[in-house]
């Protein structure tokens, strides 16, 4: 009988220490999270108001910390960072980092004027910004105006193929000025009906006349009268198929709406975005060309407005001629351009 005891004893004891070491272990790995958001606070210039928001913010980072480690330990042809939007929940992220509102009634069909081009004559890599039709990348901040910055890069893109001068263009005139429709600035917008304004309005000022300042404004009329360059109309590419979207971004840079909510778009940071991203289109990038990884991966190179420390200096490369439709994260659904 003592040697029952004394087993069953010592299997307490083993039980107890486990306990005791697993609670250790949780705590070691509580307290190098708390590390690693004091380290990202530090980085961001993050300043909490108060214990208690602290706390409510340290466990949405660890959450989507967990998510990122997870997806950059499996096997794929990216890697997702803790970056800058770590310690926001979904809802707070798209509300304040993306902006696209699709078209309530549907798209009206345009001309595509790029439907007979002969797949044979599209290059099998183009980089718009090697050939000097791209500005520097810009960064919104915490105002849902990308589709402001998608139809401002597309336009860049035209101007400087139709003048030969690649002239940064004012987002913020958009932002100020075009809230008169279903664009409303900081609220969200969509690029075709910016491409609209913009034609209404006889163009769009530079830049540096009427700078960004990441907030709803009133529209400066003076600034804005100063137009530097124009458009002409514009088309929409047809709805999820990325041959003709390959055809015209051949051709120029092209606005397009992704689903940049997707948690795998939002923590990008390198190589080929592939795999599963959502369909709700939420956040207005352009495709500034198309290539072949060295693994021999399709891709799309998309300019975002997140700021240079987002993705590979502010750009994503995205899986292209996927099995559906729709293009990844929806990159097909809704791709349009402005004519010159």
């Amino acid at each position: 009988m003592a040697t029952h005891h004394s087993s069953a004893f010592l299997f307490a004891i083993l039980a107890c220490a486990y306990v005791l070491s697993a609670l250790a272990a949780h705590d070691l790995a509580d307290q190098a999270m708390v590390e690693k958001h004091e380290q990202w606070m530090a980085k961001y210039g993050r300043v909490y108001r108060d214990a208690a928001e602290k706390a409510r913010r340290f466990e949405v980072f660890k959450a989507n910390v967990a998510f990122i480690e997870s997806v950059n330990a499996g096997n794929h042809k990216f890697w997702l960072e803790a970056n800058r939007f770590a310690d926001l929940t979904d809802d707070e992220f798209r509300t304040t980092q993306t902006g696209y509102k699709p078209a309530s009634k549907g798209r009206t069909t345009t001309g595509f004027r790029y439907a007979n081009v002969s797949l044979d004559d599209v290059p099998a890599s183009i980089d718009w910004r090697t050939k000097g039709a791209v500005t520097p990348i810009k960064d919104q901040g915490q105002c849902g105006c990308c589709w402001a910055f998608s139809a401002v890069a597309s336009m860049e893109g035209i101007v400087k193929l139709s003048t030969g001068k690649l002239i940064s263009l004012s987002e913020q005139e958009l932002v100020d000025c075009d809230v008169n429709g279903m664009d409303q600035g900081c609220s969200g917008g969509l690029m075709d009906n910016a491409f609209d304004f913009i034609i209404d309005n006889g163009g769009l000022t530079t830049e540096s006349n009427y700078p960004y300042t990441a907030s709803d404004g009133t529209c400066n009329s003076n600034k804005a009268s100063n137009d530097a360059a124009s458009i002409k109309g514009y088309e929409d590419v047809p709805t999820n198929h990325e041959t003709s979207l390959r055809k015209a971004v051949a051709k120029q840079p092209v606005s397009v709406a992704v689903d940049g909510g997707d948690s795998h778009f939002r923590f990008y940071k390198g190589g080929v975005l592939s795999g599963t991203c959502g369909t709700e289109l939420d956040h207005g990038i352009a495709a500034v060309g198309y290539g072949v990884a060295s693994d021999g991966t399709k891709y799309w190179l998309m300019k975002n407005s997140w700021g240079t420390s987002w993705g590979e200096d502010g750009y994503i490369r995205m899986e292209r001629d996927i099995a559906d439709e729709e293009g990844l994260c929806g990159l097909a659904m809704q791709p349009s351009y402005p004519t010159a």
